[in-house]
């Protein structure tokens, strides 16, 4: 029996966390094969936990609590990294705790891997929920990381990562900056399953306009090398076009030398001694036994 590993981080959304997993248990209950477990990632909350209940599906439910509040991706790589060293496992389900992630998307994604077992499986969005402002973003978020990488990014957290795979991710230094951007730069096969962005469970999204743009130059930070050599190639080439002002010319070249600045800034938060070290934030784990 292959053993499947939910990994979740949350801070002070206790509520959403509840119904994800009674949605979650409902959606594994009848799965043969398989045994489940769970990790929760709570980044430092500042709001009390709800009275938690494992789920019956899950074999185990444990709650990180953690030191200091590190953000969404370095819950993710602290998760891993503490699975990787403490858990048996074959799978790891990485997923938001929001409900922004679909439960009902789990199966598709057990089925891939059922039938081709040794590569990790990415959710691909498809279809979004939001609004018309932040559809139009992401599109040009996707726009902008395939001119400048040359890869194609079109998924986020929710994936389904192998034994082997999580090895490798938790020795790079990107994991501790971005979690996407870090599967598509060392994992050179990925399945993938169509994936609708569900709607929050409760409340409004807590990602601003600001924490948007930084979550997504992240992402591209990963690839800075590859960055640094494409804009060079469109800086110096805006010199051999002709038709164009000279003005126009300067300012385009002036906003690829501060996307470029912006870039090598956010992948300095690569740290790999962090990384290897994020252990020591995890202050407790809590049992769920019942």
């Amino acid at each position: 029996m292959k053993k499947i590993i939910f990994l979740m981080p949350v801070y002070n959304d206790w509520e959403s966390l509840e119904i994800l997993l009674k949605e979650i248990n409902e959606v594994i209950l009848n799965i043969n094969n398989f045994s489940f477990e769970c990790i929760v990632v709570n980044d430092c909350s500042t709001v009390e936990k709800l009275r938690m209940v494992k789920p019956k599906s899950f074999d185990s439910l444990e709650i990180l609590n953690m030191s200091s509040n590190r953000g969404h991706a370095r819950c993710n790589a602290s998760g891993l990294r503490y699975i990787q060293s403490n858990k048996s496992f074959d799978y790891i389900i990485v997923m938001d705790s929001d409900g922004e992630d679909r439960p009902v998307e789990i199966k598709d994604m057990i089925l891939k891997i059922s039938q081709d077992p040794e590569v990790s499986v990415v959710a691909k969005r498809v279809k979004r929920s939001e609004g018309i402002i932040f559809k139009s973003l992401y599109s040009i978020h996707k726009l902008i990381t395939h001119i400048f990488t040359g890869k194609k990014i079109n998924f986020g957290n929710y994936s389904c990562l192998t034994k082997k795979d999580v090895e490798t991710l938790c020795g790079k230094s990107s994991l501790w900056n971005s979690f996407s951007g870090s599967i598509k730069k060392h994992l050179f096969k990925l399945n993938e399953v169509d994936s609708t962005r569900g709607l929050r469970y409760l409340g409004l999204s807590k990602m601003s306009l600001f924490n948007l743009i930084i979550h997504s130059l992240s992402i591209i930070a990963v690839f800075k090398y590859t960055v640094l050599l494409r804009s060079s190639f469109v800086f110096i080439g805006l010199f051999f076009i002709s038709g164009i002002s000279n003005t126009l010319i300067l300012s385009i070249q002036i906003l690829i030398l501060i996307f470029n600045l912006i870039i090598i800034a956010l992948s300095s938060r690569e740290d790999k001694k962090s990384l290897l070290a994020s252990n020591k934030n995890i202050l407790n784990v809590e049992k769920i036994l019942h």
